[in-house]
């Protein structure tokens, strides 16, 4: 980017959009309801959740409870993810085209952002892992942040990397992400790869849809040319 050319900030989800993690949170989610005597949840249901804070999954899973199972189940939750952390056994490769498009973005110019329902250190183990944390100017999660659809995490992105909202891109593979994005006056690219369904993003009014990652960066490119 030329000296004084405007700054331009894409800002990617990370479970499902950057990264196949279903596994393990599916895996993390049965055994924290098996250590509260609960059958496991139906791994659909659970990805429908995915992007939403912890507390509220188990809410749409488990309606009716107190608050107290549903705070003893993220407890759990966590305590598995970070477990299994500390063991080595969290192994979540990059999707497809993932590391070519943070480095074309990156040389075009553009400033990369992480916003993402996981904790600081698993998302920062994740980005550590496959080298890419280094592109990351700024990275949002359950610790910094309101969990989606709140906008803080965007606000927060946009606020430490010096972006204004029309010049942010949001890209995520949930309508969360998209609600995030709108609640924070930000376009927003949703991939098809990841927890929901293509008509579940093409209703909600994506403002651009995408199959792969070759076809983001034409996509960021019109969508902040056209304002």
């Amino acid at each position: 980017m030329a000296n004084g050319d405007p700054l331009r900030l894409v800002v990617f989800d990370m479970d499902g959009t950057l990264i196949d993690s279903q596994h393990h949170i599916i895996a993390s989610m049965t055994r924290a309801f098996s250590a509260n005597g609960l059958p496991a949840p139906d791994p659909a249901a659970v990805r429908a959740g995915v992007g939403l804070p912890l507390e509220a999954i188990f809410r749409s899973l488990l309606p009716g409870h107190g608050p107290a199972l549903y705070g003893k189940l993220a407890e759990d939750y966590r305590d598995d993810h970070r477990s299994r952390l500390d063991r080595g056994e969290r192994q979540e490769p990059l999707m497809p085209g993932a590391r070519e498009v943070i480095e074309r973005l990156d040389a075009a110019g553009y400033l990369i952002a992480l916003a993402t329902g996981k904790g600081t250190r698993g998302a920062r183990h994740a980005l550590e892992v496959h080298g890419l944390i280094d592109y990351f100017v700024t990275i949002q999660t359950a610790d910094t942040a309101p969990g989606k659809p709140h906008p803080g995490m965007l606000l927060q992105a946009m606020d430490e990397a010096g972006v204004e909202a029309s010049a942010t891109i949001m890209v995520g593979d949930t309508v969360y992400d998209l609600e995030t994005a709108r609640n924070a006056s930000v376009a927003s690219v949703a991939v098809t790869w990841g927890y929901h369904e293509r008509d579940a993003l093409y209703s909600y009014g994506a403002d651009a849809l995408i199959d792969h990652f070759d076809d983001l960066d034409a996509a960021v490119e019109r969508l902040l040319k056209n304002g």
